[in-house]
């Protein structure tokens, strides 16, 4: 009589063993470019909302005047350059606004840019911003 052995050859183990690693090495490299995909869409991110805090920055100080600006981003991007550049349009009074991010060692690609046009307000005798006027109803109407 022959007797049967039962289990798995050197070969089908080695064989197993080979798709494994495959698989493990493909998911790893699949985290890999999650996780770096994640942090360039953090920077992304983080970019947009310091372009937008600039421009805000801009709109807060109630005037506006033609030329550029530029400085290092901060806590909020670390390493990170800023660049503005306001330029008044045909339009008295309306500028257009570009606020750019650029990571120093790739200055010529852009991380995030941002444009906008601000129009300042017309002074009033005083040097400040005119109020709008505000039509009220039945104002000035006898009753």
């Amino acid at each position: 009589m022959k007797r049967r052995q039962a289990g798995f050859s050197l070969i089908e183990i080695m064989f197993s063993l080979l798709i494994l690693g495959v698989g493990i090495a493909g998911m790893a490299r699949g985290v890999t470019a999650s996780l770096s995909a994640s942090k360039e869409s953090e920077i992304q991110t983080r970019a947009a909302l310091f372009a937008a805090g600039r421009i805000e920055f801009v709109r807060a100080d109630g005037y506006y005047s033609a030329g550029e600006d530029e400085g290092e981003c901060g806590i909020a991007l670390p390493g990170y350059l800023w660049k503005q550049t306001m330029i008044e349009t045909e339009q008295e009074g309306l500028f257009h606004v570009t606020v750019t991010v650029v990571n120093p060692p790739d200055s010529e690609r852009p991380i995030f840019k941002l444009e906008t046009l601000l129009f300042e307000p017309p002074l009033n005798g005083l040097g400040t911003p005119e109020k709008p006027r505000t039509k009220t109803a039945g104002a000035g109407q006898g009753a």
